[in-house]
């Protein structure tokens, strides 16, 4: 069965004719004829009931006829629904997310859905080499990297666009002298151990990291390990040891006794959006508009 056969099927069925039907579709009408003598032995029943002056609807063809519009009107259903995507107007779009700050995220959302109201959006939160991995693979669309050098080889295979920066924070004992100066600096703040996630765990902020205390000329002393911001905090402000940490603001900035949070002096965070290679697609358009209008 052929979907141009149930649209010559409907057109006899609804000019009562095959002359007609033939006029209607502009083609000739043993072309018609052909393809519905083609269909009926396809499904093994008669569809006209023909005699040498009319053609009328046989019962086969009666019940059939609400199934072939049904099918023909799915069709055309879909096309419209693909034209839609490939205009990036309707679809899925899968897009690799991270936490705040603020309701920066939101925002970029409800952007996305007014310039695209059909377009979905599947938000799926992942470990960021994961994440990489994903829109390298072609299971992501696109992901939100923080801290990705926007530079060859920072994540190969993928492209890496700039969209906003954000202030990093440090916390340190609340009684530590370095607590008194409201935008302490890494040459200072080298004094003391620093609370750091090992590299596997976040690449681009690890590096980040490293390469402003290179750039800086000092080399930090290396304290306990970085577990989860909470309890991190929680540790800095209650071991006898002081030791420091830095962070970027995810959902608001943390208060736990005995901490002291200050803004970092002379060193941002850059979230990036990660793509494969190449011009935008319709859909990622719609998603960068949306990035640039909030961010």
């Amino acid at each position: 069965m052929e979907l141009r056969q149930l649209r010559y099927f409907v057109a006899v069925a609804e000019e009562g004719g095959f002359g007609r039907a033939a006029e209607r579709l502009g083609i000739v009408q043993s072309a018609v004829s052909q393809q519905i003598r083609r269909l009926e032995r396809a499904w093994g029943v008669e569809l006209f009931e023909r005699t040498t002056r009319r053609v009328c609807l046989s019962g086969a063809g009666e019940r059939l006829l609400p199934e072939a519009r049904a099918v023909l009107a799915a069709a055309d259903r879909t096309a419209r629904v693909a034209a839609d995507i490939a205009a990036g107007d309707d679809g899925i779009l899968r897009l690799g997310g991270i936490h705040g700050p603020g309701d920066r995220i939101g925002r970029v959302l409800a952007a996305l859905s007014a310039g695209a109201p059909r377009l979905r959006v599947r938000l799926h939160r992942l470990p960021v080499t994961r994440r990489l991995e994903a829109v390298r693979d072609g299971e992501l669309d696109a992901a939100l990297v923080r801290a990705l050098p926007d530079e060859p080889g920072a994540a190969p295979g993928l492209e890496a666009l700039p969209l906003w920066s954000d202030p990093l924070y440090v916390a340190l004992p609340e009684g530590h002298p370095l607590a008194a100066d409201p935008e302490p600096c890494l040459e200072r703040l080298a004094r003391l151990p620093l609370r750091l996630a090992p590299r596997d765990r976040n690449p681009p902020f690890h590096a980040l990291v490293a390469g402003a205390f290179r750039a800086a000329g000092v080399r930090p002393a290396a304290g306990p390990p970085f577990t989860d911001l909470q309890a991190t905090l929680t540790a800095i402000g209650t071991d006898r040891e002081p030791s420091w940490t830095l962070f970027y603001e995810v959902r608001g900035l943390p208060g736990i006794p005995r901490v002291a949070v200050r803004p970092l002096t002379g060193l941002t965070v850059t979230t990036s959006l990660a793509v494969r290679p190449g011009p935008p697609g319709p859909a990622l358009r719609h998603l960068l508009r949306a990035l640039h209008a909030v961010g």
